[in-house]
């Protein structure tokens, strides 16, 4: 665990907030992928949106839709319900998280999208406006549905990693060849299934490594590693140090 030195001063997240520009953080939100995000004031009018909620509004810039109410902007009876979770979130000053609701697909029709509302304070501790994300429902699950296709196959390589690994095995778990099984987990953990479980073992060697005074060669056995040298190397590839330089980094051993 990393100590500062006694001569660095210790850290004030305030001070060290006021020094920012101020809405920079907004801009992580025109980034992320199918992810929406809006803020509006205590007159529930809009005054930010990422370039996603720009365009599902149907304007080309964040300028266009500043000033706006809900009910400018989408049907009644969407609007009616949007301004009712305003509210209740500016009144209680608590968020509310999962909303699943009907929002304008790009196709103009609505579908169901996932929405979470949190309420902004000014200096002073007050409710001052809400800020929220929405995300596509469909997007999320199709987004979701790789990880969830292989989590068997990953829980069992957490469970059986000091084991060799048998790519053909897990494609037959997976219900694929191994040639798609290949493409498939690459695709979704971006990187292969061996690579995968080195990093399992070099994660279940450095749990060791802090927590005993094992030998170096007993946590190699361990972590599932059948030669030392393979260890070494493979430590020192994911960690950037030897497993000795690791324990002292950790204070132990």
């Amino acid at each position: 665990m990393y100590v500062p030195a006694v001569h660095e001063s210790p850290i004030d997240p305030d001070a060290w907030a006021e020094q920012l520009q101020v809405g920079q953080f907004r801009h992580l939100f025109d980034h992320l992928p199918g992810t929406m995000f809006f803020a509006k004031d205590r007159q529930f009018r809009l005054v930010m949106g990422n370039p996603a909620f720009v365009h599902r509004c149907g304007f080309a810039t964040e300028a266009e839709l500043v000033g706006l109410t809900d009910d400018c902007i989408f049907p009644p009876r969407l609007a009616v319900n949007y301004r009712r979770d305003d509210e209740r979130v500016l009144a209680s000053g608590a968020p509310l998280l999962g909303i699943i609701e009907l929002f304008p697909a790009e196709a103009g029709s609505p579908s169901w999208f996932v929405t979470d509302k949190l309420p902004l304070f000014d200096r002073a501790g007050r409710p001052h406006g809400i800020c929220g994300t929405v995300r596509s429902y469909e997007g999320q699950r199709a987004a979701l549905q790789p990880y969830l296709d292989l989590a068997p196959i990953a829980e069992h390589l957490r469970t059986h990693f000091r084991e060799p690994l048998h790519v053909a095995d897990l494609a037959h778990r997976a219900g694929l060849s191994v040639r798609q099984f290949g493409r498939k987990f690459q695709a979704t953990f971006q990187m292969s299934p061996r690579a995968y479980l080195m990093q399992l073992r070099v994660d279940r060697a450095c749990d060791l490594l802090a927590s005993t005074d094992m030998p170096v060669t007993r946590v190699a056995l361990e972590a599932g590693f059948y030669d030392h040298a393979d260890f070494a190397r493979q430590f020192r590839k994911h960690m950037g140090m030897t497993a000795s330089e690791y324990r002292r980094s950790e204070g132990a051993g």
